[in-house]
């Protein structure tokens, strides 16, 4: 899952939005060095990342990925849900529409970004400028996240043409984010994250 998917399952989780979506940004025992609220949102971030990759569904679609771009699968992957979840958002959320959901989200964070890590308040400062969860539900942006994200980290430079496998598995891979992502939707419901 990436930015939406989290921050949408941490909502649905009662958890820390800033936790959830700074996570990637923190190493070793979050315990050490925030609050509670927002270390406990790392942890579940965590977790769902790990369960994620663990997903049979998750293990399938990996396989659809061409051996050059296998290695990047997860990364896309990703990506990919976050694409779903963003073009499908009025059935997975229909009380609040995509940009209602993105404005409250910022809304929340963004006073909280003092004293977080750099990297983090520039991420945030051009995700919610340009609209970055809206923007998902878009294929095309696929391709432009995923070269960002190739040429800041030169050795994932597979990313890039990942978007071919994401398009070329399209219907597919919709076929299996429907299967997976309620699921994970109830766990956040239920606390089982």
């Amino acid at each position: 899952m990436n930015f939406l998917a989290h921050l949408h399952l941490a909502q649905l989780a009662d958890s820390s939005l800033l936790g959830n979506l700074m996570a990637d940004f923190v190493r070793g025992n979050p315990h050490q060095q925030w609050s509670t609220p927002i270390a406990d949102g790392i942890l579940l971030h965590r977790r769902l990342d790990s369960l994620t990759d663990s997903l049979p569904e998750v293990r399938e679609a990996r396989q659809w990925f061409r051996a050059e771009t296998r290695r990047v699968a997860p990364i896309t992957l990703d990506v990919i849900w976050d694409h779903f979840l963003a073009r499908h958002w009025d059935q997975f959320h229909p009380a609040q529409s995509l940009a209602a959901f993105s404005a409250a989200a910022e809304r929340e964070i963004t006073p909280q970004l003092s004293g977080t890590p750099e990297g983090f308040v520039e991420l945030n400062a051009i995700m919610w400028r340009e609209r970055w969860l809206e923007h998902y539900a878009e294929p095309t942006r696929l391709a432009r996240v995923l070269n960002g994200m190739a040429m800041r980290r030169p050795r994932l430079a597979a990313l890039r043409d990942s978007y071919q496998d994401f398009v070329e598995n399209y219907a597919a891979l919709e076929q299996q984010f429907f299967q997976l992502y309620p699921r994970l939707m109830e766990l956040a419901r239920t606390q089982q994250l």
